[in-house]
């Protein structure tokens, strides 16, 4: 399958231009950035060329893999979708609910395959665990955590991104969390969410009651120290406690790959649950979670 890419950043040059160059099974077709010069540049290292307009990289490819900010990712998913282009999107897919949901249309009218890149659902022993904890059941509470010192110092490729600033944890790891609660716990029914109060940062803890009478609590923060970082899903119930196994996201570049598997088999007619659809849901459920927290006066404290 021929792939091309769009973006150009740290995660591009990371995650998805390298793993797209090395699998067996894919052609990368190409480079397309915002910065031409950019584009050129990681297009030389990975062996490609470089587009200086989106329609002519969509021309040269069956689909897109897109490392771009969520509001930018989702007028060119859909762009390609229009284009009969298969779809490799990032998490959130978008930052509003109206341009998720149109993402999502697109999708399903179109009929091209689509896979969500949740970083832990492909990622062998996360991804193994949901399978386990669904298959187990009789389950009554969870909880999620993403706990990160990006903004709180250090040398992160990801702490000068401008829309994780804007955004803050929540939506850039947010979408993980309910990545790992929803398929296991069942859809949002009803939440509340609280600010952290302590330190600089952007720390949101939310409430979750799910479809399946379970309830769970996530929390995300970008601004915790380092000896304070933690990536944890739990669930508790008729079978005890249950952990997801531990995960330090030292190789992004292998759950990658397993996520462009995925995108294949789609392709093939074996859709997985990690698509267009779902990613949707997530940017509702992220928005809902935004909407209940109080607001934030100009010193960062609860208005």
């Amino acid at each position: 399958m021929r792939i091309g890419l769009l973006g150009t950043g740290p995660w591009a040059r990371r995650t998805h231009g390298p793993s797209l160059a090395a699998h067996p099974s894919v052609e990368l077709a190409g480079v397309w950035g915002r910065r031409p010069e950019a584009a050129r540049d990681l297009a030389d290292t990975l062996g490609t060329r470089a587009h200086d307009d989106v329609d002519a990289l969509l021309d040269d490819c069956d689909a897109v893999a897109i490392a771009l900010p969520p509001d930018v990712q989702a007028p060119l998913a859909v762009r390609a979708a229009r284009a009969g282009k298969h779809l490799l999107l990032d998490k959130p897919i978008a930052t509003s609910v109206d341009g998720a949901r149109e993402l999502s249309d697109v999708v399903a009218e179109t009929g091209v395959a689509s896979v969500v890149y949740f970083t832990l659902r492909f990622s062998e022993g996360p991804a193994r665990w949901v399978g386990e904890q669904q298959a187990a059941g009789g389950w009554w509470t969870g909880d999620a955590r993403w706990l990160s010192s990006i903004f709180a110092g250090g040398d992160s490729p990801y702490a000068a991104s401008p829309w994780r600033h804007d955004r803050g944890a929540l939506w850039d790891v947010g979408p993980h969390a309910l990545s790992m609660l929803l398929p296991v716990l069942g859809d949002v029914a009803e939440l509340d969410a609280v600010r952290g109060q302590t330190g600089p940062g952007d720390t949101v803890q939310f409430l979750l009651r799910h479809t399946s009478g379970a309830v769970s609590t996530v929390t995300t923060s970008h601004t915790v120290p380092q000896a304070a970082t933690e990536v944890l899903a739990e669930v508790r119930g008729e079978s005890g406690v249950s952990r997801m196994p531990d995960w330090d996201g030292n190789d992004p570049q292998v759950p990658f790959g397993n996520a462009v598997d995925a995108l294949l088999r789609a392709v093939d007619g074996e859709p997985h649950p990690c698509d267009a659809r779902f990613g949707a849901r997530v940017t509702e459920i992220l928005a809902a979670v935004e909407a209940s927290l109080p607001a934030k006066s100009s010193r960062g404290e609860s208005a």
